[in-house]
């Protein structure tokens, strides 16, 4: 059979890096130690392989994810073999942290490494007005995979500060606490609102990575 998508740029990636990308838009991931993925993440995998739901580890971190709408779910991937996690076709991402931590937009985390701690956190500043903000932190050694829906852009949050809507936001340097800058008015709520009443502000040393999709607000209804 003859056909492009034999291309020898669509063939399974042979490498001996525990974190690869297969193409832009899927990873692949060699086991040995467990990685921790997003539920429903994986599309194939060779070997022998294992799936478990991951606890939260803590009380407290149960409770957050209980009352936020910051729905981590995680699945612990074990065994020996070879497995392929892709989301929504989202450019894929790697970060090596050293030592260090990153704050992410959960519905853009792929996978990362067992041995990094994670948790949920409030943005400052999030009252009952914004319907509450919240994002995950992940920080150690290890790698941590994300999927950004359309091409991001990287914003240098040093010079001046970047308003970016929080529905758009896919991660920032962890130590870069996001502000909130409401611009609902009274004469905006009267007619119909613009859609683009609460923003993230960003200033000081770090990033914020910001892709060309907004994901669709997590109602209050459904959290939990």
């Amino acid at each position: 059979m003859k056909s492009d998508l034999f291309d020898q740029s669509n063939l399974r990636v042979q490498s001996q890096e525990r974190f690869t990308l297969q193409n832009d838009q899927m990873l692949r991931v060699g086991l040995g130690p467990d990685v921790l993925a997003a539920k429903g993440a994986m599309v194939a995998y060779t070997g022998q392989v294992q799936f478990h739901h991951e606890k939260s580890g803590s009380m407290a971190k149960l409770a957050k994810k209980i009352v936020t709408s910051e729905d981590v779910s995680l699945m612990r991937v074990s065994g020996q073999g070879e497995v392929y996690f892709a989301s929504d076709a989202g450019y894929v991402f790697l970060l090596e942290l050293e030592n260090e931590g990153i704050s992410l937009n959960y519905r853009n985390l792929l996978a990362f490494d067992s041995s990094l701690t994670w948790d949920i956190n409030r943005v400052k500043g999030a009252g009952l007005m914004t319907g509450g903000l919240f994002n995950t932190t992940v920080g150690g050694n290890g790698t941590v995979a994300v999927a950004c829906i359309g091409k991001p852009t990287v914003f240098d949050c040093s010079q001046q500060p970047v308003f970016v809507d929080p529905n758009s936001a896919v991660c920032w340097s962890a130590g870069l606490a996001p502000g909130i800058n409401n611009s609902m008015n009274m004469g905006s709520m009267l007619r119909g609102g613009s859609g683009e009443a609460i923003q993230y502000v960003f200033h000081g040393p770090g990033f914020v990575v910001v892709q060309s999709f907004e994901w669709t607000p997590v109602s209050t209804g459904a959290r939990g």
